[in-house]
Parts: C-alpha cells; sequence; structure tokens
C-alpha cells in the first residue's frame, strides 16, 4: 500500500505545557483503508478530527467517531479510516487529562468516548472549530486558546495522588505500591480508590503499564528479551512474555515480527 504520512509537531505552551506529552497534526493520505493496532501506553490520548471519521474496535466495544478520547488501556485497539485522515493528536498525562477534562479518569479506563459526550461543552465542537482554520499553526493556536479557556476552574488532584503518580512514573512502574501508600499515610484500600479515579487505572495496574511501556520501547531484534525484561523491572523473561501477552495479544516476538510498516512521514516542527 503507497502510505504517506505528513506530521507536524507543535511545542505545547501555556496551559498546555504542564498537561501533555505530545501535540502533533497528521494528514494521511493512502489510495485503500489504512487499518493500525495501537498498542496500550501510560497516558490519555485525545484525537481532533478536521472531518474524517475513524472506526475503532476493542474488546470493550466499537464505533465510528470523528473527534474522540480514549483513556488509559489494558488492552489493544484497533482503528482504521478510509485512506484520508486529518487529524490533530494530544496525548495527555492521566493527570493533565482530570485536570482538563473534569471528570474521574476511571470512567476512561479501556474505554474511547465521542467528545459529544462530554459534559464540558466547549470540547464537544472543538474538531469543527480547528477544521475551519486555513494552516496548522493557526489550528494549534486554537487549540491553545480553546484549552485555557476550558482548564479554568478544573480540578486538582489531591497531592498524595500526584506525588505518587510521578514516583510511579519516574520509576517506570518499579517502586512497590505498599511503600507508596505508607509514604503518603493512606490504607492502601483509600490510596488505590483515589489514584484509581483521578489516574485512571489502581496504582498496581498503573505500575504494570508503565513497566510494558518501558519493556515495549526498548524491544529490538539485537536485544536477548531476557535482558529487556530485567532492566524493565520484571521477575524473568517469562514473566515479561506473560504480560505482552495479557495486555496487547501477542508475545514480544510476534511484535516485533509485526512492526515494520511501509508508511512514510515527513516532521515538521512549528
Amino acid at each position: 500500500m503507497d502510505d504517506t504520512v505528513f506530521m507536524v509537531a507543535h511545542q505545547p505552551g501555556g496551559a498546555l505545557r504542564d498537561q501533555v506529552h505530545r501535540v502533533a497534526g497528521f494528514a494521511e493520505h493512502a489510495g485503500e483503508a489504512v487499518p493500525r493496532r495501537e498498542l496500550p501506553h501510560a497516558g490519555v490520548t485525545l484525537i481532533l478530527s478536521l472531518g474524517e471519521p475513524i472506526r475503532i474496535s476493542s474488546a470493550t466495544g466499537s464505533g465510528v467517531y470523528t473527534s474522540f478520547l480514549a483513556g488509559l488501556h489494558q488492552i489493544p485497539v484497533d482503528t482504521e479510516h478510509d485512506g484520508t485522515l486529518r487529524c490533530i493528536q494530544v496525548d495527555l498525562s492521566p493527570l493533565g487529562a482530570y485536570r482538563l477534562l473534569g471528570m474521574p479518569m476511571s470512567e476512561l479506563a479501556d474505554t474511547v468516548i465521542g467528545l459529544e459526550q462530554l459534559a464540558r461543552p466547549g470540547w464537544r465542537d472543538l474538531g469543527e472549530r480547528l477544521a475551519g482554520e486555513a494552516s496548522w499553526p493557526d489550528r494549534f493556536q486554537l487549540l491553545e486558546r480553546a484549552v485555557a479557556y476550558l482548564a479554568r476552574d478544573h480540578p486538582v488532584e489531591d497531592p498524595e495522588v500526584g506525588w505518587a503518580w510521578r514516583a510511579l512514573a519516574g520509576s517506570h512502574g518499579n517502586v512497590p505500591i505498599g511503600r507508596l501508600a505508607a509514604e503518603v499515610g493512606w490504607s492502601r484500600r483509600h490510596f488505590a480508590a483515589r489514584f484509581r479515579q483521578q489516574v485512571g487505572l489502581t496504582p498496581k495496574s498503573a505500575a504494570q503499564l508503565l513497566r510494558f511501556s518501558r519493556a515495549l520501547s526498548m524491544l529490538s531484534g539485537s536485544r536477548p528479551i531476557s535482558e529487556v525484561a530485567a532492566e524493565a523491572g520484571y521477575a524473568d523473561h517469562s514473566h515479561l512474555v506473560r504480560e505482552f501477552r495479557r495486555l496487547t495479544g501477542s508475545t514480544p516476538s510476534q511484535l516485533l515480527a509485526g512492526s515494520h510498516s511501509s508508511n512514510t512521514a515527513t516532521v515538521a516542527p512549528v
């Protein structure tokens, strides 16, 4: 398939700077439908389509969306568009999503929702407004203004939850959960409930996702899987393979074998 992807990277500022990992505009043109499998990762994904629909399916449901949110997932998600797609992708940190969306992140776990389902009306037509702008820089400026407006009176996570998430993320999921609960002075049950509400998963599940994300980033055909397992914090090779099967339905070797793509991308920082 002859598939060309144009990507415009944007350095977020203002209200976005502390909430997101990445902002990028995409334009893809292909001669046929383009399917992709999105693997679990430790972030919340906001897709703002400039008009074209995307079909999404996973073990928890399916649907056709233009602009949508995907919460923290512990399952793979399959996407497909008809060959033409223009969108802005915003990769939010879980706590950034909690602040901006004003909703419990636990409601988004393993779930995709259309922006029309959000309680705050400013999100619902944001994709349409972005599509009305003439250039990528204009779209990014509108996005910054819209997010700054929507961030007013946003909820703030518990300091204890914020500290615990940063500790987990900084260690790639390798801090014992009991130690985190003891450090913040909460019972493990209360800690797990508050963390899940504001991050989207329990501390244990979040730690597993963070370890997986690190291991996935280290996979290559030249590194022994047992070496990756040890560096990422798994007990052994078998432990890593079991977690990969649980989170992706595939072994590391199967993922490596299917990772080659004919897509080409042009990156243009703004």
